[in-house]
């Protein structure tokens, strides 16, 4: 009898600002990270990419998107085989907040959550991201967050209403 393999699902986020070259923008370079995703599982589903503003101290715009991808690594090898990637399209940790050529995050995984020293899912801050709420909302809207318990489209609306509304006049 043959051994099971344990599927699991994740919502991936995936974001770049620095291009590598006149060639490698941020738009190609998440694809390739996907193209190397796609190795590690079956992706069952890619986001459109948007483009945001940038965040901390970083002055360049960001590419952002998301994917689900189904895989039979459990949180902890699917993080290292995603930093492999990250590597492989020139990330370089220097500083946080800095540009970055790619950046892949772990934000939500089917078994729920995991903690470990390198790695927290859900992703902790990813309810007050709407560069990583906007993309999950449309390929994953009814994945539940199984801290707050509300869904993927529930928290981007939630986040959406709380945007302060700047006013003209006195």
């Amino acid at each position: 009898m043959g051994k099971t393999s344990t599927r699991h699902l994740y919502a991936l986020a995936l974001g770049s600002n620095r291009p590598l070259s006149a060639r490698r923008t941020p738009a190609r370079l998440l694809g390739e990270a996907v193209a190397g995703i796609a190795a590690l599982g079956n992706i069952r589903a890619v986001a459109p990419l948007l483009t945001t503003p940038p965040m901390g101290p970083s002055r360049r715009v960001f590419a952002n998107g998301a994917l689900l991808l189904e895989s039979i690594l459990p949180p902890d090898a699917m993080l290292r085989r995603l930093q492999d990637i990250e590597r492989q399209l020139g990330r370089r940790r220097f500083r946080r907040w800095g540009a970055r050529s790619v950046d892949i995050d772990i934000i939500l995984w089917s078994g729920g959550r995991w903690n470990s020293r390198s790695l927290h899912i859900p992703h902790p801050a990813f309810r007050e991201r709407a560069f990583v709420l906007t993309p999950l909302a449309g390929i994953a809207p009814d994945w539940r967050d199984p801290v707050s318990g509300h869904c993927v489209r529930h928290l981007r609306s939630r986040l959406q209403k709380a945007t302060p509304i700047m006013r003209s006049g006195g």
